[in-house]
């Protein structure tokens, strides 16, 4: 099992280099940062942390394709590769629908799916020709080039998926894996599972070599109690952007978000904290002490072929800056590095 460390990256730009430097030192696979105008540049950030770092490995998870053009991607994903020395990777999407909306973009109108797929295609091609002449339903080029070459042989693009099935289907037949947010159930993982299989074996190819990955909202500390407190303050915020599908195969009736999700639509964060119930929050995140979260994983995502923990730490600073709260007890991201190095990694080895 491969652990990453995934990142919002609102915290000063030298501390969110120094957890990612700490991340390398402690053996985490890969530093991953949302890629989305709400916050810093990943780009950049990752680029300032290729020199302190040796192995970890770095990328958008994910960069939205409706938004950010993909020979572009490519491009900066090329040009991290070699400042890297051969350690970056992209994961994908059509974005996220808040976000979008926020651009005027109304996703349903969008073909995601398809916009990916292509995506895809165009990523792929630039990055392994450094050309491309393609005339597709979303994006168009004749004879686009560029001087931007990865060290990896071959850089791997995977997709972010959530809906399903046919999203994970896609990453199982194209892609070089997929990461899929914010589901903490068995049901959850073993559809994810059953899906990306059966579009590998449908081009021909062995699912268990792809990079299956559980992304999920994550807080440790030996006060377990404060670090459920931490995950559930975060909870609102992305339960909101969960297909309806998806909350139920997590136990979650969509309908009984309908409060929290106006309280996020809102920007009230803290009002969505006080309605997201101890009950919600231990569905749709794994916190606790470091015990508690690695029963937690053995129990409901080990099992399921998923070979790869994303975990988006959740600490108290980026608690505060959400929703303006305090709480007590709860360890920095540094800190909760440090603990899952000693106690998860060496579990699911």
């Amino acid at each position: 099992m491969r652990f990453s460390y995934v990142m919002l990256p609102d915290y000063p730009v030298q501390e969110s280099l120094a957890t990612i430097e700490r991340a390398d030192e402690l053996g985490f696979y890969a530093a991953y940062a949302a890629d989305e105008t709400w916050h810093k540049d990943l780009w950049l950030l990752f680029a300032a942390a290729a020199e302190r770092t040796e192995r970890i490995r770095f990328g958008p998870n994910l960069s939205p394709v409706t938004l950010r053009e993909p020979t572009l991607i490519a491009q900066a994903a090329a040009t991290l590769d070699e400042l890297t020395g051969g350690r970056a990777e992209v994961v994908i999407s059509s974005g996220n629908f808040g976000l979008l909306a926020q651009y005027g973009i109304d996703w349903t109108t969008t073909r995601p799916l398809s916009r990916v797929r292509e995506a895809h295609h165009v990523i792929r091609t630039f990055l392994d020709e450094r050309s491309i002449t393609f005339a597709g339903e979303f994006y168009r080029y004749e004879g686009l080039f560029t001087f931007a070459e990865p060290v990896q042989p071959r850089l791997p693009v995977k997709l972010g998926a959530m809906r399903g099935p046919k999203s994970f289907q896609t990453a199982g037949e194209i892609s070089d894996g997929v990461h899929h947010a914010l589901s903490c159930t068995r049901e959850a993982y073993d559809y994810l599972v059953a899906h990306v299989r059966v579009g590998a074996e449908r081009a021909g190819r062995d699912w268990q070599e792809l990079d299956i990955g559980a992304w999920v909202v994550f807080a440790t500390g030996p006060d377990g109690a404060a670090a459920k407190q931490a995950a559930r303050a975060m909870i609102g915020l992305y339960a909101s952007a969960m297909p309806a599908e998806q909350l139920r195969r997590n136990g979650v009736e969509p309908e009984s978000l309908t409060e929290i999700v106006a309280a996020v639509g809102a920007g009230d964060l803290a009002r969505a904290y006080e309605l997201t119930s101890p009950e919600l929050a231990e569905k749709l995140s794994i916190a606790g002490t470091p015990q508690e979260c690695a029963a937690r994983i053995e129990r409901d995502i080990a099992p399921t072929g998923v070979n790869h923990l994303i975990l988006a730490v959740t600490d108290t600073a980026l608690v505060r800056a959400f929703t303006g709260l305090t709480l007590p007890g709860v360890l920095g991201a540094a800190d909760q590095l440090e603990l899952i190095a000693e106690h998860l990694m060496p579990a699911f080895r």
